[in-house]
């Protein structure tokens, strides 16, 4: 069959795989962030749900298409790892703001779900930390100076 649309969708095994839940999340919980700061008296945080939602849909199209592996010049773990770290804190700060500073339900729905996004963005650091982690690891038992004999 001609491919259509669902040429354009990600295969099943990303969609399932932990990864792609995590982005995938990200993107959505972003989202709804977003909407929810567009209707809010705090739309001054609106850029940052939009770049995080950007960034974390880039990233799960790059991942779902495999472009990690064709575009060897990006290391993707250390960039997903730096942006895991600024979103977690990003979106921790301007939460604590939106629910301490402004009183109507869009800006404290935000926060709350700025406050889920944190855990899901802080889950997604440590488990690419412990990749990378462990990547090192075994990147170093596998260099020429450690199988040398004395």
């Amino acid at each position: 069959p001609p491919p259509g649309l669902s040429s354009l969708l990600p295969p099943r095994e990303f969609l399932r795989s932990r990864k792609g839940q995590l982005l995938l999340a990200e993107s959505v919980l972003s989202f709804i962030i977003f909407i929810c700061y567009i209707a809010s008296l705090a739309a001054s945080f609106v850029m940052a749900p939009l770049l995080e939602f950007l960034m974390a849909l880039l990233l799960f199209f790059a991942y779902a298409s495999k472009l990690n592996e064709k575009f060897k010049g990006v290391h993707w773990p250390l960039a997903d790892l730096l942006r895991c770290v600024t979103a977690s804190i990003i979106y921790f700060s301007i939460s604590i703001a939106a629910v301490s500073k402004y009183s109507d339900g869009a800006s404290k729905a935000a926060g709350v779900f700025g406050f889920a996004a944190t855990i899901v963005f802080a889950i997604d650091f440590y488990i690419t930390f412990n990749d990378l982690v462990t990547f090192l690891k075994q990147g170093s038992s596998d260099s020429p100076e450690g199988h040398k004999t004395e």
